[in-house]
């Protein structure tokens, strides 16, 4: 039996594509009941972005595990009958349209409190549900220019390369909100609304860059302060062989470790302690690293206090023994796909750790069970495949 920390706890799912999906498979892998809701000729996206050679849609399956999934056309005044079904022993609703999206089709949060008060109803936005920028569309690059993120990636502003806002600021905001609405709940027997906003939520991530502006009223320069490429010894340096790696020996102990490491030790009574002295040392290490290979770093890398690190690859996070040690890099074999990886859920619980129990639904799987669950008969599920409804 599944005893993970959010057993018996129901989460219908609205949400497609990367921030909400990513939301709810964290919810099921700690022990909620998912039950994904797609349109029956409108699948989720990534049931089709960056197919393997063997048709697996690869992104599909990073997440959506620990689901059931049914298809319900919304637009179809029938569906509506379906959907209140499934809230009236539900928990969670969680979704990623337009702030009004579901609401201009009677499905909005103000349309369900009265009749479900203990739902806690999610929406995942980008610029949440209230001020100037509410109906804007955007992406994950968008929210990052509009909180100042993106200004401190470079002295030219770069794409990130990964999704900080759809992750950090979506799904990880709905998560902890979610979990904390549960205990309000628990408290006070009521639901609410939790409407994040992807944008406002990234902010955060530029803490530190807020705390040097605050102190000296001038805008942090990208990709010139302490952190983001200012020190020698908090950097990026390129290897002999083309490959990275990132020295991160930002306490003078751990850098007085990496240069007796390195044989560097005969410039330690010069270890930088002002300005001044950056540019020599950037130098320096530039000049120690490009005579290097990852082979000759090997014993500095193993040093646990030499903050050396390889810049890794996906190719080798996929294949790190630590990594799969710990449970956090899965092998997984799908029934209709064969052997694909997953990463696991970085949520170390001793009491209740988290379950993989199910592999990622197909389009639909569960209708049939689900809808039957409700009480609607073979015929009627027939009626509603050919209205359109599922």
């Amino acid at each position: 039996m599944n005893q993970g920390p959010l057993s018996g706890i129901k989460v219908v799912d609205l949400s497609l594509l990367l921030p909400g999906p990513l939301c709810s498979m964290y919810l099921g892998d700690l022990g909620a009941d998912i039950i994904k809701i797609e349109n029956p000729r409108a699948m989720d996206a990534t049931r089709v972005m960056f197919k393997n050679p063997k048709g697996a849609p690869s992104l599909y399956l990073m997440l959506n595990r620990n689901k059931k999934a049914i298809t319900l056309n919304l637009k179809k005044e029938r569906s509506k009958e379906i959907l209140f079904k499934l809230l009236e022993n539900a928990d969670i609703l969680l979704e990623g349209f337009r702030p009004d999206g579901l609401s201009k089709m009677g499905l909005g949060y103000q349309d369900l409190k009265d009749r479900f008060p203990r739902l806690i109803y999610c929406g995942i936005y980008g610029y949440g549900d209230s001020g100037a920028y509410r109906d804007f569309a955007g992406h994950d690059l968008n929210y990052l220019s509009l909180s100042g993120v993106l200004s401190q990636t470079g002295k030219d502003p770069q794409a990130p390369g990964f999704q900080l806002a759809d992750i950090g600021g979506g799904t990880l905001t709905a998560l902890s909100s979610i979990l904390a609405a549960l205990y309000y709940r628990e408290k006070t027997g009521k639901g609410q609304k939790i409407a994040v906003s992807m944008m406002e939520a990234s902010l955060q991530f530029i803490s530190l860059y807020a705390g040097i502006y605050a102190a000296s009223g001038k805008s942090p320069e990208g990709g010139a302060e302490l952190l983001s490429g200012k020190l020698p010894n908090y950097n990026t340096y390129k290897t002999k062989e083309g490959r990275w790696v990132a020295l991160g020996a930002l306490e003078d102990m751990f850098f007085k470790t990496f240069l007796r490491q390195s044989g560097l030790d005969v410039h330690l009574e010069s270890v930088p302690a002002d300005e001044s002295h950056f540019g020599e040392w950037k130098e320096l290490l530039k000049n120690y690293f490009a005579s290097k290979t990852y082979s000759d770093l090997e014993p500095i890398f193993q040093n646990p206090d030499s903050c050396l690190t390889p810049v890794k690859t996906m190719e080798e996070v996929a294949k790190d023994p630590i990594l799969k040690s710990k449970g956090m890099i899965l092998d997984k074999k799908h029934p209709e796909y064969g052997e694909y990886v997953q990463f696991g859920s970085p949520f170390p619980f001793s009491e209740s750790p988290v379950t993989y129990r199910t592999e990622p639904p197909a389009h639909g799987e569960h209708t049939k069970e689900i809808l039957t669950s409700l009480g609607y008969s073979e015929s009627q599920i027939e009626e509603m495949r050919k209205e359109k409804v599922i």
